[in-house]
């Protein structure tokens, strides 16, 4: 016998939501701070509106539509640097 689970969390989308690569302002919801593309468990996606939202992502991402990152991260992945000087006027 097959148990019939339940889903933990409503849906926010239909599941025939279409997710577009040209608009960056809905999408920049599923983006990190850092620029990663957030997990399903986070942003409440089922497994097909996950890869959609991550096909939509790395289109609009090679369209430069989307920033790749963040400028911190770009040295060894490590933050800048910050100096103990303080600002000058």
């Amino acid at each position: 016998m097959k148990k019939v689970s339940r889903s933990k969390y409503r849906q926010e989308f239909t599941g025939d939501h279409v997710f577009d690569y040209k608009d960056p302002v809905s999408l920049t919801r599923f983006i990190s701070d850092g620029g990663k593309i957030t997990p399903a468990r986070i942003s409440k996606l089922s497994i097909a509106q996950q890869k959609a939202v991550a096909s939509a992502v790395k289109k609009s991402r090679a369209l430069a539509l989307l920033p790749n990152g963040t400028d911190a991260y770009d040295h060894f992945h490590r933050a800048e640097p910050i100096s103990p000087v303080p600002f000058e006027a």
